[in-house]
């Protein structure tokens, strides 16, 4: 028999976050940055690179000291300076809270998006969360009060990002186990894209989701309690939830990939470390 006790009552604010802010902090020292780099040519002080002269260039972006020693002219490039916003929403939905291994998938991914926060912080973007109750913004106290934001806790089975407040142009990191309403996602996620906001969605899933260890009589039912499903033998249900699992991945890969977002799953037991680089190149790319 597996059963998990409802969460009788909405947490406003879990009472670890000061730890998820040190686990995170540890994280984002262990990742290694290389040069940073928005990766955009424009207005700035810090030298990027040199292009070869294309038509259309004006002759005062002609470097001519570097041009004189080759046979083409050359176009000394800035590295665009101006702060990227980047709005997070961490599902803090009672499905995110369970675990069969220690760590909560909501746990997983806060610690993950908040690692990302203070990259990006240190780089000098702009970060909040995509509900507009943090608006974008640098500095020590933001990442402070992003910590508090990612740790709140609801009693609601399954979470859909929350995007009225997304700022047009901006990036948006989603992360979930994305097991709620697909039909709500998708029209969010697509509304987001239509402010041209580019985004990247984590999928965060426990290992017990992954291999579906249950046999014979079963009691199954949500960490909020509302949903409850008895089988006599959960053996039989192992290929049509695996299916419904595959099924589910291809739909979000699909949807990311036609709006032009990047899609990435995490297992909790693995490192957090792998997550965080794969979000971290993703956003960096688009900067």
């Amino acid at each position: 028999m597996n059963s998990h006790p409802p969460l009788n009552a909405a947490f406003e604010l879990a009472s670890d976050w000061p730890q998820l802010l040190s686990q995170a902090q540890q994280l984002a020292q262990s990742f290694s940055l290389g040069g940073h780099g928005r990766r955009r040519a424009g207005p700035g002080d810090v030298f990027w690179q040199f292009r070869p002269a294309q038509a259309g260039d004006a002759l005062r972006s002609i470097d001519w000291r570097r041009s004189a020693r080759a046979d083409e002219q050359f176009v000394r490039e800035n590295e665009w300076q101006a702060a990227q916003a980047v709005q997070f929403w961490v599902d803090n939905s009672a499905a995110m809270q369970f675990s069969s291994h220690g760590e909560s998938k909501q746990h997983r991914a806060a610690t993950i998006a908040l690692a990302l926060a203070i990259l990006l912080n240190q780089a000098g973007e702009r970060v909040g969360t995509s509900d507009g109750a943090l608006p974008p913004q640098t500095g020590r106290a933001q990442i402070s009060a992003l910590a508090q934001a990612v740790a709140r806790r609801t009693s609601h089975d399954f979470g859909t990002p929350i995007t009225t407040d997304l700022i047009p142009n901006s990036l948006a990191v989603f992360a979930s186990d994305f097991f709620g309403d697909l039909a709500a996602l998708r029209q969010r996620v697509t509304r987001a894209a239509a402010l041209r906001v580019q985004g990247v969605l984590l999928m965060v899933l426990d290992p017990q989701e992954l291999d579906f260890p249950f046999q014979g009589r079963t009691l199954f039912e949500s960490m909020a309690g509302s949903l409850r499903h008895e089988s006599q033998n959960a053996d039989d249900l192992r290929p049509a939830y695996f299916q419904a699992l595959e099924e589910r991945q291809a739909q979000l890969a699909n949807l990311a990939q036609h709006l032009g977002w990047q899609f990435f799953i995490h297992h909790t037991d693995q490192p957090a470390s792998g997550a965080l680089r794969d979000l971290y190149h993703a956003l960096e790319y688009r900067r």
